[in-house]
């Protein structure tokens, strides 16, 4: 993968990093009940992609003590504010990150030496480039019967035509846009028997979520 990847990535974020969780709170709904719901068990280990600022991953290490978190991202300035977080948190030393990319991650990557038992995609897959891509190296990067979670930007459509438009053009500010070919990878995937798959949406269709338990 093109380092010119993480150079955009670079730029987009090197700013938007010191006030990220203070804005995105408020529309990237779903995240606190993907994390309850994903039921981690002791002694698994689990892997987010495009982990950002490490909110979520400071929410999922105090939730699920006993399972092993890790986290990739893109970005090198993203990576270096994570890791400020996780040390203020004092979990520096139990959640490993390192800078990578989706399409390409491996378990190799973090020193281990089996395949993860979950991959979670938090609102990343609707900016990153690829996500069919992205969804084929999680899906192979995982145990048989391990899970792969995603929460995203649903169609909007049950949500007034207004709304919805004005939402898509505020999200295309950032590079962002919902990405009707990721539920499509999971629908195939099901078909094509590589898993098991549970869908439900949230507000209207605002988000959805998207779990398959690989065969």
């Amino acid at each position: 993968m093109s380092d010119e990847i993480g150079m955009a990535m670079d730029r987009m974020y090197r700013m938007q990093r010191h006030f990220y969780d203070l804005t995105r709170k408020y529309y990237l709904f779903g995240r606190d009940q993907l994390i309850d719901r994903m039921d981690a068990q002791p002694g698994e280990i689990a892997v987010e992609v495009g982990c950002g600022t490490a909110r979520n991953l400071i929410r999922l290490a105090k939730r699920y003590p006993e399972t092993r978190f890790f986290g990739l991202d893109a970005a090198s300035v993203m990576v270096e504010t994570a890791n400020a977080k996780l040390a203020v948190a004092g979990l520096r030393d139990r959640v490993p990150l390192i800078q990578t990319y989706a399409q390409t991650f491996t378990p190799g990557d973090f020193s281990l030496d089996r395949p993860f038992d979950r991959v979670l995609f938090s609102y990343t897959l609707s900016i990153i480039p690829g996500p069919e891509d992205a969804l084929d190296n999680a899906l192979a990067q995982l145990r048989p019967g391990g899970t792969l979670h995603v929460v995203d930007f649903g169609d909007q459509g049950a949500l007034p035509g207004w709304f919805r438009k004005f939402l898509f053009w505020w999200l295309s500010l950032f590079h962002v846009e919902h990405r009707p070919e990721v539920s499509a990878w999971f629908r195939r995937k099901a078909e094509e028997g590589a898993g098991h798959l549970e869908t439900r949406t949230i507000g209207g269709r605002y988000a959805e979520f998207l779990t398959l338990v690989k065969s």
